[in-house]
């Protein structure tokens, strides 16, 4: 009786252990999706380049002139 005990509170341990294992999972990916969101509003928050220069004009400001 004594070997069924212990075979019935490993199998618990290890479904126990499965279960919080899958919750962690879980959390995390749900941490992971609530950051890429948060990445993608911060970039639709940035503010538009500006566009090119004309071919031949320099993207440089001239401080010393």
């Amino acid at each position: 009786m004594d070997l069924m005990n212990s075979v019935a509170s490993t199998a618990t341990a290890v479904q126990s252990l499965q279960f919080q294992q899958n919750y962690a999972i879980s959390v995390t990916k749900k941490v992971m999706d609530t950051q890429e969101l948060a990445g993608q509003e911060l970039l639709r928050m940035l503010p538009q380049q500006p566009a090119q220069p004309a071919v031949g004009l320099s993207r440089h400001l001239d401080v010393y002139g």
